[in-house]
């Protein structure tokens, strides 16, 4: 389904997001045609839900997601176009830590790069969730909210950049009125619990518009 960026940009629809998921104001930016020169600053922010210390994110961390050229993982989605909300605040004082990506109900969900499927589930908070791994398990990348996974889709599956592999919706604890994706990028974490590493902003680390191939 391919939608036109005015619809995906509803301003009554970010909003409604910002209000019930951050409690805090969203910012717009532009987006760099190269690698910024300073790429700690991208960072930000460390969630109080962060993997320990030992698993800190490096400056060559950062230059290796870059190297990644990241898509927007919305179908029809321009990087112009996403909005910097993942220092936003939440209740306790946290940060958001994720960035939130309104689109309509059923847009598809796209391989922000090339991935392995890691951890498919569905809980009370991120609803129907995708966990994904880059092929040199250097970065994680969630995915949630989701109205429903590819058909097919299994722990394992290896996934080219821009391939189907989810629907945005509202399962978790999302706002029910505003259909979005919550994505998030992390280091990947030391131990068992993999999925749990340092998350990092990747709002400045998007190449490419997010468009099917």
């Amino acid at each position: 389904m391919r939608t036109s960026a005015p619809r995906l940009l509803a301003a009554v629809g970010m909003a409604l997001l910002v209000s019930a998921c951050s409690r805090g104001a969203s910012t717009i930016a532009a987006l760099p045609e190269r690698p910024p020169s300073d790429l700690r600053r991208d960072l930000g922010p460390v969630p109080e839900h962060a993997g320990p210390r030992s698993d800190a994110v490096t400056d060559d961390d950062l230059a290796l997601l870059w190297q990644r050229q990241l898509m927007v993982p919305v179908d029809g989605y321009p990087r112009r176009a996403l909005r910097d909300n993942y220092t936003a605040r939440r209740e306790g004082g946290r940060i958001h830590g994720a960035l939130e990506i309104v689109a309509p109900r059923s847009t598809p969900v796209l391989a922000t790069t090339d991935h392995v499927i890691g951890r498919l589930l569905e809980g009370p908070v991120g609803g129907i969730v995708i966990y994904a791994y880059d092929a040199e398990e250097r970065f994680v990348y969630y995915y949630a909210h989701l109205e429903r996974y590819r058909r097919g889709l299994a722990v394992g599956d290896r996934v080219a950049k821009g391939s189907v592999i989810g629907y945005v919706g509202t399962t978790g604890n999302a706002p029910p009125d505003t259909p979005h994706l919550h994505f998030q990028v992390m280091k990947r974490g030391r131990g068992r619990a993999w999925w749990d590493g340092p998350p990092i902003n990747p709002y400045s680390f998007f190449a490419t518009d997010g468009v099917r191939p």
